[in-house]
């Protein structure tokens, strides 16, 4: 990712209040299911973690990864039809989702308890719990309802070394929506609420939605991983000559305000 030149921009610190709960969903089909014993020995092989107060089964199970609390819980039942047909027919990110998951017959749940760590260790967290389900599983992808993202199986697993790295594998926890017309093209987030920041629009711009995306993911990146909240009337570029205008105002794919960035 690019380094940015920020003006009049605010650093904050982390988050002091407690975050709330974390939910994201493995799929199955077939009634296939994960097996506890192996993801926990995957968390630990794998991804070198801490596993400590471990109670439960393949039913339902909690302990504590790092010190982080967590859930599973399997349900041996799809996820209602209507909660992901929509988010279903926009996944540009797969193709067949609607095809892949729509008998689909059991699904965990999987939760990270709330904490005053940071979001990025707790999505990191999670991202590793689900790796090592998917690793030791037949699941079929996940579903993020708060994100409006549904991931398929061999896409998460491709961001295992951004993951090993510390990196933010963006694609597992924002949605970028892409909207083309004639006017020009659109983009816009759909997550950043997660992390505590205003979600990002660029409205009918006439740079490509190739272009559009990879700044509008760094920028993204970058607010995650360096916690950097944007104002109203900031600028932000690449250079010290680009300089990108930031407004504050209602959003047009996004509901509440949205930071605008004119492209």
């Amino acid at each position: 990712m690019g380094l940015f030149n920020f003006f009049k921009k605010e650093k904050t610190n982390l988050e002091k209040t407690e975050n709330s709960i974390l939910l994201a969903m493995p799929m199955f089909n077939n009634n296939e299911r994960y097996d506890i014993n192996a993801v926990i020995e995957n968390l630990k092989t794998f991804w070198k973690l801490t596993i400590t107060d471990f109670t439960g089964d393949d039913n339902s199970a909690v302990f504590k990864i790092e010190g982080e609390m967590v859930a599973l819980a399997y349900m041996p039942a799809p996820i209602p039809w209507e909660d992901i047909q929509g988010t279903a027919e926009y996944a540009y990110n797969w193709e067949t989702a609607t095809e892949d998951l729509e008998n689909h017959n059991g699904h965990a749940i999987v939760s990270i308890m709330s904490s005053k760590k940071s979001q990025k260790e707790r999505f990191t967290i999670l991202s590793k719990l689900l790796s090592s389900i998917l690793l030791t599983s037949n699941s079929i992808g996940v579903y993020h309802g708060s994100q409006s993202l549904l991931i398929s199986k061999s896409q998460y697993l491709e961001n295992i070394d951004e993951i090993k790295q510390q990196g933010i594998p963006l694609t597992l926890w924002i949605y970028i929506g892409i909207r083309p017309s004639q006017q020009g093209n659109s983009i816009y987030t759909y997550g950043l609420t997660e992390f505590a920041k205003q979600e990002m629009e660029v409205i009918n711009s006439k740079l490509t939605i190739e272009e559009l995306y990879a700044f509008v993911s760094n920028i993204a990146a970058y607010v995650i991983n360096s916690n950097v909240t944007f104002k109203n009337g900031e600028t932000l570029g690449y250079t010290e000559d680009q300089k990108i205008n930031i407004t504050s105002s209602k959003g047009q794919f996004v509901e509440g305000q949205t930071l605008k960035l004119e492209m």
